[in-house]
């Protein structure tokens, strides 16, 4: 059981740094957020209903579950919109360390569905969280529409994630993450549509944007998508968007390595980020030396 448990940990690792990844693309992609995550969703949706078909899977699910997967396939499509805007409006380094307040954003959302109280210390490091985007907001001004997005999406990704923890109990985690991106990219279709923004020219994309795209569906999405959704069997909600929260140190590196000085920032900015993403690890280590003291009690009680 535990070996199971380690290995969905270090695959849920290899997914955050997919994810880290999809940020650098998202840089280097030119088009705008609303179109990039059209094609984004579209093209994943293509990769996976082609899964479906080589392995002679059901796409068959009840109504109910369609309603579910509806909107949060909505929530998902707005949650990567406002997150690419961020990066388009700031840069990959604000982005992702605003993304870091995920964790704080699902102590409070977690309890509210799977029915437990607001634990006090996820609130205080939540707390402390706030304190160092605080930093960086003062100091990095020319950034705030950036960062203000970045909330936003993050307040999103959470409230995903922690609806999926409560899907995967019943439903297949690849029938889940197809119609969530059916429905994500229908629902950017029709805003698409209303603005008049499907022509020739929009679909005319340099090649670089094709390949970008390519990667960021197919690796980035349809697979990370799939593999994270099913990670969620093993592992909880709020685990998932904690190590989610590592996404930042992966990019960031990366964005070091290939945007070279337009990721480089104030010192301030790296004394933010180092209070939000220590508070993640240290909120990481508290709850696993909790979980093994818990686990610890009960092997006791259970000889007794």
């Amino acid at each position: 059981m535990q070996e199971s448990k380690l290995k969905h940990y270090l695959l849920l690792h290899l997914i955050v740094f997919i994810w880290g990844f999809t940020a650098i693309l998202g840089a280097l992609i030119s088009i705008d957020a609303i179109p990039l995550v059209f094609f984004r969703m579209g093209l994943a949706s293509i990769f996976i209903a082609f899964y479906f078909l080589l392995r002679k899977k059901s796409f068959l699910v009840d109504k109910r579950a369609l309603v579910k997967f509806l909107f949060t396939g909505i929530i998902i499509a707005t949650h990567w919109i406002f997150f690419f805007k961020a990066i388009k409006v700031s840069n990959v380094s604000v982005a992702l360390v605003t993304m870091s307040t995920g964790a704080f954003f699902t102590s409070l959302i977690e309890p509210i569905f799977f029915k437990r109280r607001i634990k006090s210390l996820e609130i205080i490091l939540g707390l402390l969280v706030i304190l160092g985007l605080y930093i960086i907001f003062n100091f990095e001004s020319q950034y705030k529409l950036g960062i203000i997005y970045a909330l936003i999406s993050s307040f999103l990704g959470s409230l995903f994630a922690v609806l999926n923890g409560l899907f995967i109990k019943k439903h297949d985690a690849n029938r889940i993450s197809f119609y969530q991106l059916l429905f994500g990219t229908l629902f950017v279709a029709v805003y698409l549509f209303s603005n008049q923004s499907f022509s020739v020219a929009f679909f005319n994309l340099p090649k670089s944007d094709w390949i970008y795209l390519f990667i960021l569906s197919s690796v980035c999405t349809a697979y990370a998508f799939i593999a994270s959704v099913k990670v969620m069997k093993y592992l909880s909600p709020y685990t998932v968007m904690l190590t989610i929260n590592l996404e930042p140190i992966y990019a960031i590196i990366l964005a070091l390595f290939i945007f070279g000085d337009k990721e480089k920032m104030n010192p301030e900015f790296y004394l933010g980020a180092c209070i939000v993403l220590g508070v993640v690890l240290l909120n990481g280590i508290i709850k696993n030396k909790t979980t093994l003291k818990q686990k610890f009690l009960q092997k006791v009680k259970s000889k007794k």
